[in-house]
Order: structure tokens, then C-alpha cells, then sequence
């Protein structure tokens, strides 16, 4: 098993190029259960969740080939030969239950493992299940499967979110394309991604309105034909690398990425002291490090507001404000597990339920650390960057989910890290 060890102190100045989007193309990939033509995704990035879905996909009788170092995804499923997505492979994974819509619109049936691979809250399937039974699915829940039917085909239908839901919406979304009429889903997701899949779905000829707004219409098709898509740039590991240059000092240039797409978390940057400016190939953060960095109150909130997936990281960096910052957790629970793992680097940080408080500008000291989930790890190495002497951080293998080349990318800007195995 490997770790990860960063010797802080360096100030990283460059450019830093920013992926295709990870969460965007574990939602377009299984829209490739629609079609018995090919869809082709570029700008794919190479992490082992993409792997993982390649699997599920492969399982259920669809051809995926990595091509171009597997920045491309040629996939192609003119049958669904296995309409049961196995538990030995989706427990992997939350995204997995996104299999579901689209088999269900394709084929009347789909039997779905329970998803794993999450240790910061339940999120458990249920807004999933509503949407499509709005549109005449059945549900059955049994031995840890979901055994959906619609004999006949989904019907369109309406349904309301309760609670926003990013996974939910997608999967309403897909399953809709192929309803016989109209669906209107309400009170959904907003996030770029759920604009990049829509924008995916009319490529392959769904009749979509209202992405990117609260409320999406979709006029069912009898079929969709294939397609090419651009995987939309992927806004958390773009604040992820935004916060480097302010853990250190210096001035990084993020290419491939937009204002737009975490304007929210821009805005807390700027607020706290650091300069963000949009530049022709992407943003550039400078922070001097000799002025110190302002305090934040930080709520998490669906799109557009500040984003869940950069509370980790935007803990770490608060650790070097002058003075006591809140940062209000309200879309998971169990997502302050990295807060333990920070103090042993020297931080002052309490968590009192869902609100952790942050009293900054403290020195940190390298320690050994543990990656508890895939924002955790990323946050850990941040403030390594920023610390005293020597950090190391285990269980990597949650970074490998999120985070491609990440070693290199940093090391290009200055950074002193490097991946080596726990016996070296």
C-alpha cells in the first residue's frame, strides 16, 4: 500500500491543468445504457472510479475502450445482456445506483445492488426509487437488492424532490429520456454536472428543457442514437488545486477552469484576502504569504452555493487565518472525520455537531496522518504543504478516486512530494 510524503515550506508558482470532471463522467458513462449506438466521451480523467464503472458497464454487456491514455471513452452497449448489477462490484461505489434509471427506461427491468463506498453519511436511495416510481416503476426491496419493473415501459410523470439530490436527479433524468410523454422533475439539482449530462442526453436526441434551473422537462423519446461528448471541467479538483497556492504563498494558473464553476467558493477566497483572476487559459490564485488570511463563516449548500466536496479542504486552509472561523456542514453527516487527523498536524479545530470551528493561524507540524475519505485525503496533504518538516499520509487509495496525478501536478509547481510504497 502506498502513502504519500510532503515536506512543506516550498511557495508553488505555474500552472496546474485541471481534468474532465470525475462526479460529470460517472453520471455520462451510464447513459450509455440508453442507446444501442456508440457514445464517446473525451476529456475523461483517469481515476480507479472510472475503472470501477467500466466494470459495472462491462457487466451488464456494454464495450468500453480507454483510448488516447484514457483521456477517451468509447463505449458502446447494442444489448443489455446482464440486467443485474452485482453487489461485488457496486459496492464499490455510490454512483453505481445510476445504472438504474437507465436500465429501467431501456429494458422494463433492472435488478441493483445497494451502493457502498461512502463513510461520511447514509445518503441512502430512496429519493432514486420516488422519482421513478412517479414514472410507473416498482420497486421491491430485498437481500440488498433493488428489483425494479415497468411492464410496458416508464410512463412520464411529475415528481418533486423533498431534499435537493444530485444522484437522484440524474438518474430521474436519464430514465425520462425513454418515458412515453412528459416527465417534470422539480425542486432538482442545479450542479454543472447535471447540465453537462443534460447537454449529453440532447446530443443523443432527448427532448430536455430547464437544466440548470430548479425545474427540468423532459419529452419522453423512443430512442436515442449516439453520440460524442466533452466531459465538463471538474470544479472540485479545480478549488482543490486553487487552495495550494494559498496554503504556500505564490501564484498558480488552474487551466480549463471558469469562475462560473465555483463562483461561490471565488467568493470566499477573495473574502479572506486571496486575488483570483480569470485569465484566457483558465484562473490564477496569487497570495502573498506574508499578509495574513481573514477569517470565514463557510456554510455547505447545494449548488450554487459553496460546495460539500471543498469543506475538507477549505478547513485546512483556514487553519492559517488570522482567527476563529466556522465552517457549517448541512449536506452530510460524519464529514468532519478529517478534523482528528488535522489536529494531530497541529490545529485548533472543535466540532460541535454539524459546525466545526477553526482557530487559525497556529503553526503546523508534519506528522503521520490517515486519508479517511477522498476530500479528507486531499485536505491533509494541503496543509502538509503548509506545515513544519515531514507529513505522511496513508490510505491513498481514497486520493486515487478523485485525484489523477496528483504527485506531478504539485511537484511542476514547486511542491515537495512524493508517492512511496508503506515498506519504503
Amino acid at each position: 500500500m502506498d502513502k504519500i510524503v510532503v515536506r512543506g515550506g516550498n511557495a508553488l508558482n505555474g500552472e496546474i491543468p485541471i481534468a474532465g470532471a470525475k462526479n460529470a463522467c460517472l453520471t455520462l458513462m451510464p447513459a450509455a445504457l440508453l442507446s444501442a449506438e456508440p457514445l464517446t466521451l473525451t476529456n475523461a480523467p483517469r481515476l480507479s472510479d472510472i475503472r470501477t464503472m467500466t466494470q459495472l458497464l462491462q457487466s451488464l454487456g456494454c464495450e468500453v475502450a480507454a483510448l488516447q491514455d484514457g483521456k477517451v471513452l468509447a463505449m458502446g452497449c447494442e444489448a443489455i445482456t446482464n440486467e443485474v448489477a452485482h453487489y461485488d462490484i457496486v459496492r464499490k461505489m455510490r454512483a453505481s445506483i445510476l445504472v438504474l434509471g437507465p436500465m429501467l427506461a431501456r429494458m422494463g427491468k433492472a435488478t441493483v445492488s445497494l451502493p457502498g463506498g461512502c463513510a461520511i453519511g447514509a445518503r441512502p436511495v430512496d429519493l432514486h426509487l420516488k422519482a421513478l416510481e412517479a414514472m410507473g416503476a416498482k420497486m421491491d426491496l430485498r437481500d440488498g437488492y433493488v428489483y425494479a419493473t415497468a411492464e410496458g415501459g416508464l410512463t412520464g410523470g411529475e415528481y418533486e424532490f423533498p431534499v435537493v439530490s444530485v444522484g437522484a436527479t440524474e438518474n430521474a433524468l436519464m430514465a425520462a429520456t425513454l418515458a412515453k410523454g412528459t416527465t417534470v422533475l422539480k425542486n432538482v439539482a442545479r450542479e454543472p454536472e447535471i447540465v453537462d449530462l443534460a447537454e449529453c442526453l440532447i446530443a443523443m436526441g432527448a427532448k430536455i428543457t430547464g437544466q440548470g434551473t430548479s425545474t427540468i422537462t423532459i419529452e419522453g423519446v423512443e430512442r436515442l442514437h449516439g453520440a460524442t461528448h466533452r466531459v465538463v471541467t471538474d470544479r472540485i479538483e479545480l478549488g482543490t488545486y486553487m487552495l495550494a497556492p494559498v496554503m504556500t504563498g505564490g501564484s498558480v494558473e488552474c487551466l480549463g477552469g471558469t469562475r462560473d464553476l465555483v463562483g461561490a467558493f471565488v467568493d470566499k477566497l477573495e473574502e479572506c484576502g486571496v486575488e483570483v483572476e480569470e485569465t484566457a487559459r483558465g484562473l490564477r490564485v496569487t497570495r502573498d504569504a506574508d499578509k495574513p488570511l481573514k477569517p470565514l463563516h463557510v456554510v455547505t449548500e447545494p449548488y450554487p452555493g459553496f460546495p460539500t466536496d471543498l469543506q475538507a479542504q477549505m478547513m485546512a486552509m483556514l487553519m492559517l487565518a488570522d482567527g476563529e472561523s466556522e465552517l457549517e456542514e448541512t449536506i452530510f453527516e460524519n464529514r468532519f472525520m478529517h478534523a482528528p487527523e488535522l489536529q494531530r498536524m497541529g490545529a485548533d479545530i472543535r466540532v460541535r455537531g454539524g459546525t466545526a470551528h477553526v482557530h487559525g493561524g497556529k503553526p503546523l507540524r508534519g506528522a503521520q496522518v490517515m486519508a479517511t475519505d477522498l476530500r479528507a485525503s486531499v485536505s491533509l496533504i494541503l496543509a502538509g504543504l503548509a506545515a513544519e518538516g515531514e507529513t505522511s499520509v496513508s490510505r491513498v487509495y481514497h486520493l486515487d478516486r478523485g485525484y489523477e496525478k496528483l504527485v506531478e501536478k504539485l511537484s511542476a509547481c514547486g511542491a515537495d512530494v512524493e508517492r512511496v510504497s508503506e515498506n519504503g
